[in-house]
């Protein structure tokens, strides 16, 4: 399978101030063949010789949809019990983070900015969220919802934790035992 993956960049405000400046922005676009493609860490000279960092964001679109759906690095994506299994099949080996909410559900409604901000620090992880509506009920069926919110922590395809109710410490500590194993 084909994954279309675009990077756009961004630059990371200096830790002092440094001549030189850094375009706003630009894209690189590729596509690659199996897996998802992870990109190395990219870096910038100024006039001086000093290195600036550059921030990323990596979309992933499964060349099996060529309008459909796609996930944002760094940012929370909203699916549906149809987009949903196409986007972690393209995620490949990274490790996928499912928010399964409500809307009517107030502990949702609490932790669903920490989940943004956890997005926005693991740029190696892809975050998810399901609305657990009668639209979506197979799939949270699928998945085994009993409350919400329930957290799935996929690796491979497969669900490989779980962490029930708005508890951040608990879904944090579950997302770094993934990526150290």
């Amino acid at each position: 399978m084909a994954l279309q993956i675009h990077q756009v960049c961004r630059p990371v405000p200096p830790s002092s101030p440094s001549i030189g400046s850094l375009p706003s922005c630009f894209t690189k676009q590729s596509t690659v063949a199996g897996d998802s493609h992870r990109f190395p860490s990219m870096m910038m000279f100024n006039k001086n010789g000093s290195r600036r960092g550059l921030s990323s964001s990596v979309k992933v679109r499964s060349s099996l949809e060529t309008a459909g759906p796609t996930v944002v690095v760094g940012q929370v994506t909203e699916v549906s019990q149809d987009t949903f299994w196409p986007l972690v099949n393209a995620a490949g080996d990274k490790i996928v983070v499912l928010d399964m909410y409500t809307q009517w559900c107030g502990p949702c409604k609490v932790i669903a900015p920490k989940f943004k901000e956890m997005s926005e620090k693991y740029l190696d992880v892809v975050f998810l969220k399901l609305d657990c509506n009668q639209e979506n009920k197979a799939l949270a069926k699928e998945l085994g919802i009993k409350v919400v919110p329930t957290f799935k922590i996929l690796k491979d395809s497969k669900v490989v934790k779980e962490v029930t109710g708005a508890k951040l410490d608990k879904l944090v500590g579950a997302i770094e035992e993934v990526r150290s194993s």
